[in-house]
């Protein structure tokens, strides 16, 4: 019977052993599922690679970011997302028998870690600092943490207007600005990019133009497009040399003849608009542009010689249209006709007296001869004759401020020609009170023509143009006294229609 028993256990002990030995090796298996998406716009990531740690199982997302792993044992894993351009990403997951895990990875790009520039900092110009001229430069260090190339941006604000000045893409931390505006006050600021973070920008820094200079004279030249531009300009007496060049109006309009006015603090001018020639003013830094007429432009023989004058206090113009002569005030309003020749000659220069009861006219026929020059009042009648019943061009009237004296040039050649060329013109002064002619070219250098003759502000002295008489040769601008050492210093080259003011 114990015999039995003890035969009993034993086969109970190996029947139960054996269960033990299929309960502990069966372990159940669950599935990983997941997208991988950008971290910050959330679209899905296609051909991914997924990698399960530590069974080195990997599967690819498809095009809309998924993947699945199945069959996976129960347990803890690590699991990895790879993309090239992207920061590897790990996401822990635990398997359930039977069960499917989601894990989600938001991926970044792999200039996620990296480190922008530095904020910028402003050498020069110093803050606050003043007087600069024109073209200022500016300097200014940044350094990247991960030594990547920095591109700099520079703006610049300013008290004067809305208008900013913005250069993007600049490599060096140097940089100039050129053609500021005289007496503005400026305010810039430097942004630095590596190109993979947002901009880093630098303090706010100021400085100050210097004020617009006192020009006395203004004048002209011809650009390479048969455009004139105006410009003013100051004269160094000691160094003969000019100074301050300011170009006032731009080289893509055709904008000539400037006559300042010194009551009203402006510069009126000639310029082509809508093909006709009408009369504008500025202010003498070249802003501030005003249209003044409109139905009747100002017209007649030979643009390059056509001229208007101003009233001394600066309200009002007089200015030719082919035989009439017409009266504006400066805003365009008034336009009145105060004259016209008698014999259908058109009437091309004209020169209004300081105390406004005098004008001096030049007038001509269509081929530009047969001139007369002679005085009328606002009448229209004739108060003086000056020159007429000659051969030969002439110009350049301005009546001296006492109305005593009447400044003109004139060709003594008499040489007339279809393309209206001048062999030998000289300056001549009027004296009303005789009616005589002083000849003030008398160190004239020969086969040269000293033309558009101006008086000084004090009237010792007289601006002109000289040139050769062959008609293609550059003008230069010049100044000579009136007495009898007749001195002459060239002031400008290659410029035309002086104004001396």
């Amino acid at each position: 019977m114990k015999k039995n028993i003890n035969i009993l256990l034993i086969f109970l002990l190996v029947f139960l052993t054996n269960c033990s030995e299929e309960t502990t090796g069966f372990i159940g298996k669950g599935t990983i599922t997941g997208r991988v998406v950008e971290a910050v716009s959330f679209d899905p990531i296609e051909n991914a690679k997924i990698t399960l740690s530590p069974t080195n199982n990997t599967v690819f997302t498809d095009v809309d970011g998924y993947f699945t792993i199945e069959e996976i044992e129960a347990g803890d894993y690590s699991v990895s997302a790879t993309k090239e351009n992207y920061l590897t990403t790990f996401e822990p997951a635990t398997v359930t028998v039977d069960l499917t895990v989601n894990v989600i990875f938001e991926m970044e790009d792999d200039n996620a870690l990296n480190r922008p520039p530095s904020a910028p900092i402003l050498i020069s110009p110093i803050d606050a600092t003043e007087d600069l001229e024109l073209s200022v430069e500016f300097t200014w260090e940044s350094t990247d943490p991960d030594e990547d190339e920095i591109s700099y941006s520079i703006e610049l604000k300013n008290d004067y207007n809305n208008d900013i000045i913005k250069v993007d893409s600049i490599s060096e931390s140097t940089y100039v600005i050129s053609n500021l505006k005289y007496g503005v006050k400026y305010f810039w600021q430097i942004g630095a990019s590596d190109n993979i973070n947002d901009e880093v920008l630098s303090t706010i820094s100021t400085f100050k133009i210097k004020q617009f200079p006192e020009n006395r004279y203004v004048y002209v030249e011809k650009y390479e497009n048969n455009n004139h531009v105006i410009y003013s300009s100051s004269f160094n007496e000691t160094d003969s040399i000019p100074e301050n060049k300011i170009q006032l109006t731009s080289e893509e309009l055709n904008s000539w003849r400037p006559r300042k006015n010194q009551a009203s603090n402006l510069i009126a001018f000639l310029r082509t608009y809508n093909n006709e020639t009408h009369l504008f003013t500025m202010s003498p830094n070249g802003s501030d542009v005003k249209k003044v007429t409109d139905a009747v432009p100002v017209t007649g023989f030979n643009f390059n010689e056509i001229d208007y004058s101003w009233s001394s206090n600066g309200d009002r113009f007089i200015y030719p249209h082919y035989d009439k002569l017409y009266i504006i005030n400066k805003d365009g309003s008034g336009l009145k006709q105060i004259y016209k020749t008698t014999d259908g000659s058109f009437i091309t220069e004209c020169d209004w007296s300081n105390d406004e009861s005098l004008i001096a006219l030049k007038t001509n026929d269509i081929a530009g001869y047969n001139i007369s020059i002679f005085t009328i009042d606002l009448e229209g009648n004739t108060i003086n004759n000056v020159l007429s019943g000659v051969h030969g061009a002439a110009g350049g009237l301005n009546i001296s401020i006492n109305n005593k004296l009447l400044l003109y040039s004139y060709d003594i050649s008499e040489f007339e020609s279809p393309n209206n060329r001048q062999l030998d013109t000289h300056i001549f002064i009027h004296k009303f009170s005789d009616a005589t002619n002083l000849d003030i070219s008398s160190n004239k250098i020969a086969g040269t023509v000293d033309l558009d003759p101006r008086f000084s502000p004090n009237e010792a002295e007289v601006i002109f143009v000289n040139t050769s008489n062959d008609g293609i040769s550059i003008k230069d601008i010049y100044k000579m006294d009136i007495d009898d050492s007749n001195d002459r210093t060239k002031m400008f080259s290659n410029a035309i229609m002086p104004d001396w003011e």
